[in-house]
């Protein structure tokens, strides 16, 4: 069951080629997980029509930050192209909370990230959440773009590995250095069995990526997913 909350749409901005960020009032008391999701819902001046006025999205902000953050690719669909024109300081709805796409609890297991596009907004909300708790995490963000235009907080990771000794940030822009690889997980993975992995990004490099890191020996029970399909 879902909690509904009237918010104020603070603003939005362009924070990669294509993508939109989305900041909103945090709602008093609200509490959520860093990696988990809401819904945004349109107000009826955007309008779209009851099929079309809602998306869900995880949050790209922090548990300790004091706003709400989402963040989408904006293609050429009825809710992203009415969401472009709401104005800044509107009321929207939010419905929330879902998701466990969460960092797991024992900091003694590493983590890995490896992300496509749009898929890091969940990310960066686990990632800048452990640095403010000092967890003692070994982190690694494999985060690949086709450019570096069209990667999303990039600035923010890169502060956060100044922060965060326990955090590596490998960017990987595929134009120029081809998709992620065996290779690539070896380089940056000194023990490939080791990890809990977290997979998130377009269906199909989702899908990929679990293949590629099953064939380079990791246990598929150590593999959490959360594809971003129609995103």
């Amino acid at each position: 069951m879902s909690t509904s909350y009237d918010v104020k749409l603070i603003c939005k901005r362009e924070i990669a080629e294509g993508t939109m960020e989305f900041v909103l009032e945090k709602p008093p008391g609200f509490e959520y997980r860093a990696g988990q999701y809401g819904d945004l819902v349109l107000p009826d001046s955007s309008g779209v029509d009851e099929d079309s006025n809602k998306h869900g999205f995880s949050f790209a902000s922090a548990p300790y930050e004091d706003v709400l953050k989402m963040a989408t690719r904006m293609r050429d669909t009825p809710f992203k192209r009415a969401a472009r024109k709401v104005p800044e300081g509107s009321m929207v709805k939010l419905l929330a909370l879902w998701g466990d796409f969460t960092l797991h609890k024992n900091a003694a297991v590493p983590a890995v990230f490896l992300i496509g596009g749009i898929g890091i907004t969940p990310v960066r909300s686990i990632i800048a959440q452990a640095t403010h708790d000092k967890t003692a995490h070994k982190i690694t963000l494999i985060y690949a773009n086709r450019t570096p235009a069209q990667a999303a907080y990039t600035d923010d990771f890169e502060r956060f590995a100044a922060e965060n000794k326990n955090f590596t940030f490998v960017p990987v822009y595929t134009v120029t250095q081809g998709r992620v690889s065996a290779d690539t997980l070896r380089q940056h993975v000194p023990d490939i069995a080791a990890p809990r992995y977290y997979l998130a990004g377009p269906e199909g490099m989702v899908k990929a990526m679990r293949s590629l890191l099953i064939q380079a020996g990791a246990d598929e029970d150590n593999i959490r997913t959360e594809e971003f399909d129609g995103y």
